[in-house]
């Protein structure tokens, strides 16, 4: 397990995923290149260059409170080990784990399915995901100028909204702390011509490369169930907010409607796997992510969960009879 973080690590340092200047500017929306822009050498510059390079320049600088470069520290490291945990176990779909392992199952499973999630998101819900992301975007109050943390955000579904809608004076943190999936994301986001997004390698428990007060806007959407310690990722959410900053959370819950929940669960441990088999090569993954759904606090614990954690005016809506629910909290 020591080589597997330790080979992530090294790969994220190389991968330059938080360069925000290596990000290519100007290109034509859908035209962007998907490798790293290179910078010129000095024998190679030329006027419009030194130009873009000085406003590139001056861009890292306005945003300088994120890291220039992604640092392995303990952002991506597992919080949870024998030292600090011991034999103390926790759920992983309806198995159990001991908690320093839940991390590593959690990776095997995204970096499995990275490939064909979104198809697969389509497939399992029949398209819907998308109004419900369009309605927890509804909720986020996201303006011009605005800085936006989208954890575990994985393809960029809500990157790619808040990019547009923050501008070229706001900025977007794509953050997820699996390699594979926010690979994805960011070749997608960079080919969409976003150019006011950073790809950052990020623990969603400690959330170490922000500091303290960064952003406007939190949001996790299908993300904070796979997390080990819940209670901790929601205290590293606040501190990363901004004082009156809000808290989104999209997650599944639990269905209000008793038939409707029966007929999902059928659907979900037949169906899922099922389909995670044919199109996705890994039944298994997908039979992890149905377990995973039903382990998931339901909507009322989950707001005291928050409100636990400090934030105020939480609320909830449910979406699609309860099986997903849009969390909303405030920092003070």
């Amino acid at each position: 397990m020591a080589k597997v973080q330790s080979s992530a690590a090294t790969n994220a340092v190389e991968s330059a995923f938080t360069r925000a200047e290596d990000l290519p500017t100007g290109a034509p929306q859908g035209q962007q290149n998907t490798q790293p822009y290179a910078t010129p050498t000095d024998s190679s510059v030329t006027a419009s260059q030194t130009q873009q390079q000085s406003s590139a320049q001056s861009e890292q600088n306005r945003h300088s409170h994120y890291p220039p470069r992604f640092n392995p520290r303990d952002d991506i490291n597992n919080p949870h080990t024998p030292e600090t945990d011991g034999l103390e176990e926790t759920h992983f779909g309806y198995k159990k784990v001991k908690k320093a392992e839940k991390q590593a199952k959690v990776a095997d499973v995204f970096t499995s399915v990275a490939k064909k999630y979104d198809i697969m998101n389509d497939l399992m819900s029949f398209g819907i995901h998308r109004l419900w992301k369009r309605f927890a975007i509804s909720l986020s109050g996201v303006r011009a100028g605005q800085h936006v943390l989208d954890i575990a955000g994985g393809t960029g579904d809500l990157a790619k909204v808040f990019s547009r809608e923050v501008g070229r004076r706001g900025h977007v943190v794509l953050s997820d702390i699996n390699e594979a999936m926010l690979e994805v994301g960011r070749e997608r986001l960079i080919n969409a011509g976003c150019n006011n997004v950073d790809f950052i390698l990020a623990n969603a428990e400690t959330l170490a490369p922000f500091d303290d007060n960064s952003f406007d806007l939190v949001t996790i959407s299908f993300g904070l169930r796979n997390v080990t310690d819940k209670d901790a990722a929601l205290r590293a959410m606040y501190r990363v907010l901004k004082p009156g900053g809000r808290l989104l959370i999209l997650e599944f819950s639990k269905p209000v409607f008793e038939p409707l929940s029966k007929a999902y669960d059928i659907y979900s441990f037949t169906a899922l796997p099922l389909m995670g088999k044919l199109v996705a090569g890994d039944s298994e993954s997908y039979q992890y992510l149905a377990e995973s759904i039903r382990m998931h606090p339901n909507q009322q614990t989950l707001k005291q969960m928050m409100e636990e954690a400090g934030f105020a005016n939480c609320d909830y809506h449910n979406l699609t009879a309860g099986i997903v629910a849009v969390h909303r909290g405030f920092k003070k």
